[in-house]
């Protein structure tokens, strides 16, 4: 019995320890460099009462051959969106030519606002989605490659083959990937979440890391993974910045196991995004109708009632409930 409890306690503890080490400050926190203070420190977050919508933006970086202090912009953005009631997980990826107003720096690609620290981050993807976003987890290439490692790799359906080269980074990050089910570990995971030359471009890419992202989800959410967390966290820790508190990540990561995921979504999707160019002559995305791009978070975070059980899925649909993948969009 003492065994088993001491076992406990050491398993705890080294959680504890490991968490309260994820939220970086002073000259570990990888914003350090930002001169403006003020915009990159972030508010204590309203106290989480636990019946309340928690939307957190998750943010890969690629930060290959920038110096201390350097911040680079998101190569990837989804809010994760958990409802404690239902218990559902909604993913959203924001494409990241998206072009938003960012308070206080004007109009910019939204994949610029982490470079303004994690505050603009938020409030933009925030203000585009309609919701509050309280919480993000920032982290990099070598981030999600310790990830994936420490939960054993993913079984994983590559749906073609995927090559791409160059010289520009020493070939480090070219990728090689041949179709089929396959077992894939942190660095061919990253490989298939990197890729866009093809005709979809980026709205594929967005979609393979939504479904990447699932598979990561429901690895660690089994039992041998929970059981093997301390030596997770302890992996991805340096690499990781975020403004959950200790005691918000305890209870977000018990919610977490207990819930299930409901949809994952492309914002802007299809039917309300509009490929534009700036003065500049720069391309980029715009949203044809933002309130009606707020109202179908809305339905699907919160779906409006139904009389029947003839609703079908939100999962990987668009407003207009069709296949991302079989649109073009608007010119």
């Amino acid at each position: 019995m003492l065994l088993v409890g001491g076992a406990a306690a050491y398993y705890f503890g080294s959680i504890l320890n490991q968490l309260d080490g994820l939220a970086k400050d002073g000259d570990d926190s990888p914003f350090a460099g930002i001169e403006n203070v003020e915009k990159v420190n972030t508010p204590d977050p309203p106290k989480w009462e636990g019946t309340e919508t928690v939307n957190i933006l998750v943010m890969g970086v690629d930060a290959r051959g920038l110096k201390k202090g350097e911040v680079p912009r998101s190569d990837s953005m989804m809010v994760v969106s958990l409802d404690p009631l239902t218990k559902k997980i909604n993913l959203f990826s924001i494409l990241r030519d998206t072009y938003v107003d960012i308070d206080g720096y004007g109009k910019e690609r939204i994949n610029t606002a982490i470079t303004h620290g994690p505050n603009a981050a938020m409030q933009a993807a925030g203000d585009l989605l309609g919701i509050p976003v309280q919480y993000y987890v920032y982290t990099d290439f070598q981030g999600f490659i310790k990830l994936v490692d420490a939960v054993g790799g993913v079984d994983f359906d590559v749906e073609k083959d995927m090559h791409y080269t160059s010289k520009a980074d020493n070939n480090e990050y070219d990728i090689d990937l041949k179709k089929g089910y396959q077992h894939l570990d942190g660095e061919t995971a990253l490989m298939y979440v990197r890729f866009r030359h093809d005709a979809m471009s980026d709205f594929a890419r967005s979609e393979r890391q939504r479904e990447l992202l699932k598979a990561v989800t429901a690895k660690m959410q089994s039992t041998t993974t929970i059981a093997k967390l301390p030596a997770i966290l302890e992996q991805v820790n340096p690499y990781v910045d975020t403004n959950l508190t200790l005691s918000d990540m305890w209870k977000l990561g018990g919610l977490g196991y207990q819930s299930s995921m409901n949809g994952s979504e492309q914002i802007p999707p299809m039917n309300l995004l509009k490929e534009e160019r700036t003065a500049g002559g720069a391309q980029v995305l715009t949203v044809t109708n933002e309130e009606k791009l707020k109202q179908h978070i809305q339905d699907i975070i919160h779906p409006p009632a139904t009389t029947d059980d003839s609703t079908t899925s939100t999962e990987d649909k668009t407003a207009s409930g069709d296949d991302q993948k079989s649109e073009q969009p608007a010119q």
